[in-house]
């Protein structure tokens, strides 16, 4: 192909380009009409970000989507955002910004591909099918240039996939290796089965822990679809702002963003509400995928023992199944999930800065980081809950 026809733009909004351009090269299997292999950059999450307020002006996520067309036809897009801070990513790079401005550098603001507040592995190089490396390639040399060109300090790709990782490191770019944890459905038929791969010990605490989750005096139910009603979102806009306030200091999602996803969304999500009484006293808020359920939002307002760990980890399970999914993704940190069938799982991250030392520097840093991962996910799994070949552990 010639690259002489290639053409790359930064679009300051969504509505600057059509949902079925942009879905094209977003989720390519979606066009038989089923889901795509995850929600989170089609063109209609994306658009909910945006049009709720989430982000653009004041929120320090200011978008700046890349796209790339030749001969008119859009090939590749990425979900790209100028950040002032590095809030909302879950991968970590404080340090790096302290490090590089107490050396008189200015980190902020950086160029982020990445989906705001939304810790999930998925393609964040979005190609259309058969443009595969001429049109990742057009996207990385494009952001990079746009930072070089405007003296941005760096450029990173947060939750890639490992493909995508692993091409952007033949690119030159900086590879980053985290570590979540996931459930994996091993063919299990129902709850019951997935317990009777694990020792013992685990699968009596399990039981022990879902019967005092289901001894709160409520209900739970999984809602999705045409099933969501406004005063769901109602009550778990009061949950969501008790965990943002904590955990952020102020909800990252605007209440704006729960009516537009009830609108445009309500087949790509699965909310478990916990009710006393016909009263919402908790909730988990999951996204569903092609293959994947992942796991978002949780909140209460009342706390009841163990009701967190069965809304967010074993109903997710339970739907997971029942939906023949291949896993659940629990989301961004948290070690008691490996007690749950969480097992640690890589992800994936790509990295430009513009100076040649600090880039240096990091590059020494990523190297011992990635040793550290893999040894920290080889020990945790090592501690898993899943029974071992020992006798003792079978019984």
């Amino acid at each position: 192909m010639d690259q002489a026809q290639i053409e790359v733009q930064v679009l300051g909004t969504l509505s600057q380009i059509s949902a079925a351009d942009w879905d094209a090269c977003a989720c390519p299997e979606a066009a038989d009409g089923g889901r795509p292999l995850d929600p989170f950059t089609t063109h209609r999450f994306l658009s909910a970000l945006e049009d709720s307020g989430s982000v653009g002006p004041g929120t320090g996520w200011q978008p700046q989507y890349l796209v790339t067309y030749q001969d008119g036809m859009l090939i590749a897009a990425a979900p790209m955002y100028a950040k002032s801070h590095s809030q909302g990513e879950y991968i970590f790079d404080h340090n790096w910004a302290h490090a590089y401005e107490n050396a008189g550098g200015r980190y902020y603001p950086k160029l982020q591909i990445a989906v705001p507040f939304t810790p999930a592995t998925g393609r964040r190089f979005l190609v259309r099918p058969g443009y595969e490396a001429l049109g990742m390639s057009a996207l990385v040399q494009g952001a990079v240039q746009l930072a070089a060109d405007n003296r941005v300090s760096s450029v990173h790709a947060t939750f890639c996939t490992e493909e995508e990782a692993l091409a952007g490191k033949q690119m030159g770019l900086m590879l980053r290796e985290s570590q979540q944890f996931h459930w994996l459905n091993d063919g299990y038929k129902d709850f019951d089965g997935f317990l009777s791969a694990l020792s013992s010990r685990k699968r009596k605490n399990i039981r022990k822990e879902r019967a005092q989750a289901c001894d709160f005096g409520g209900d739970i139910r999984t809602l999705t679809g045409d099933d969501l009603r406004p005063e769901h979102w109602d009550a778990f806009w009061r949950f969501y702002q008790d965990t943002g306030a904590r955990k952020w200091g102020s909800p990252y999602l605007t209440r704006q963003f729960f009516d537009i996803a009830q609108e445009t969304m309500a087949n790509d999500m699965a909310l478990v509400l916990a009710e006393r009484d016909g009263y919402p006293i908790a909730g988990a808020l999951n996204f569903i995928g092609r293959e994947t359920l992942f796991g978002r939002y949780w909140g209460c307002v009342e706390h009841h023992a163990c009701l967190h760990f069965e809304l967010c980890y074993y109903r997710a399970i339970d739907f997971a199944i029942a939906q023949g999914l291949a896993r659940v993704e629990a989301g961004a940190q948290g070690e008691h999930k490996l007690a749950r069938g969480y097992l640690p799982t890589r992800t994936h991250s790509l990295h430009w800065v513009a100076d040649p030392g600090f880039a240096d520097a990091i590059k020494k840093y990523l190297d011992a980081e990635t040793h550290a991962v893999g040894q920290e996910i080889e020990i945790l799994t090592e501690y898993g809950p899943f029974r071992k070949s020992n006798p003792e552990e079978q019984q």
